[in-house]
């Protein structure tokens, strides 16, 4: 699989952004509708536009979204906030020191996918780095073993998953949602992932 670097924010200002659905994952809105809302301190990856960190904000947590796209960044910080929640323009791989240990609880989706898999050890260590101990990972991985196109994004296994996180967390829940954006229908693996 040939490998190239995209450019996120020329995606952006083109407006070729099919990741970004105008709302938040429906499976996300129905795991806190049933869970009720993140505590504590909550990363999420690859922010975009904002909206998962918004359906995420309450005022009793706080939630840090990151992107690597000024404009992204700008669309969301552009937004009513909900309550507490923060947006930065960052490069997940060179997040600074002060982040280590500070989250309750990333939550990822269309992250992990997006990336060169060439990073997805890196990836890894990176949020373990960000979590406390014990602090949990939720996840909507894009399971699609039939993405034979250049990427991103790019395909992940279930088998894939346990190679990358299985040293690192263990498996607390796992389902498919029940909900998604249209396209995407058996296509996703939710996790609650617990750090070890």
């Amino acid at each position: 699989m040939k490998q190239t670097q995209t450019d996120w924010e020329d995606a952006y200002q083109r407006r070729e952004t099919p990741w970004e659905k105008g709302k938040p994952h429906p499976g996300l809105v129905d795991f806190l509708a049933e869970n009720g809302p993140l505590v504590g301190e909550i990363f999420v990856p690859g922010c975009g536009s904002g909206q998962d960190v918004r359906a995420l904000s309450t005022p009793d947590n706080r939630v840090v979204g990151v992107d690597l796209a000024p404009f992204a960044i700008r669309k969301a910080m552009a937004r009513r906030k909900i309550a507490r929640e923060e947006y930065s323009l960052a490069d997940l791989f060179a997040l600074p020191a002060a982040l280590d240990g500070r989250f309750d609880w990333v939550f990822e989706h269309t992250c992990f996918c997006a990336i060169d898999p060439a990073r997805r050890d890196e990836y890894v260590a990176t949020i373990v780095r960000l979590l406390r101990p014990q602090g949990r990972l939720l996840a909507i991985f894009f399971i699609n073993p039939d993405h034979d196109e250049e990427g991103p994004p790019y395909r992940v296994s279930p088998a894939e998953l346990e190679k990358y996180f299985g040293g690192y967390f263990s498996v607390e829940r796992e389902w498919i949602p029940a909900r998604t954006h249209p396209g995407r229908e058996q296509r996703e693996l939710m996790r609650v992932l617990v750090r070890v």
